[in-house]
């Protein structure tokens, strides 16, 4: 995506993301932005207004199609200033493209917001177990049966571990 010279650069992705009724995962960004409002995590609460030109390190964020609860969309960024002094936080304000701003981000159709963990149903048939203190644990990564798994051309988990465990070749020989 490009932003333009002068538009806010999350409004501009967020704006997208409503109009297309898609999520939007930003991956990175590249380009120069001015009046940027930032939170950065060693001062929680404090917002910090940065004017003049930086250009973009980092720009990382996601945004879901409304509603979406508040923390579920947004933008970090890492700027490097003129005298070459790094600054980021996630933007809680403006962020203003001073040219034009590439932002590379992958969409997805159907974007939810989920809460996990999800309630166990009593039809579920997702592989889902009940773990400690009733907490919801994804399915085995293992079979229950480990021979039963392929692995290194199509011999059983056994061969694999012996396999892994044998000794190294000899040195070869020196001339």
């Amino acid at each position: 995506m490009e932003v333009a010279g002068g538009a806010d650069v999350a409004e501009s992705i967020a704006h997208f993301a409503r109009r297309r009724q898609r999520g939007v995962c930003v991956l990175s960004g590249a380009g120069t932005v001015t009046d940027v409002a930032l939170r950065q995590p060693a001062a929680p609460g404090a917002v910090v207004a940065l004017r003049g030109r930086f250009e973009i390190l980092s720009l990382t964020g996601t945004f879901l199609p409304g509603p979406a609860p508040p923390g579920s969309t947004g933008l970090t960024v890492y700027l490097a200033g003129g005298q070459g002094q790094v600054v980021g936080g996630s933007v809680v304000g403006t962020l203003t493209a001073a040219g034009p701003v590439m932002v590379i981000a992958s969409t997805f159709a159907n974007a939810t917001y989920e809460r996990l963990p999800l309630p166990l149903d009593d039809d579920d048939e997702g592989g889902r177990v009940a773990g400690p203190g009733g907490h919801i644990m994804p399915p085995p990564l293992m079979a229950a049966d480990p021979s039963a798994m392929p692995m290194f051309g199509g011999g059983g988990l056994h061969e694999g571990l012996a396999w892994a465990h044998a000794r190294p070749p000899p040195p070869p020989p020196a001339y």
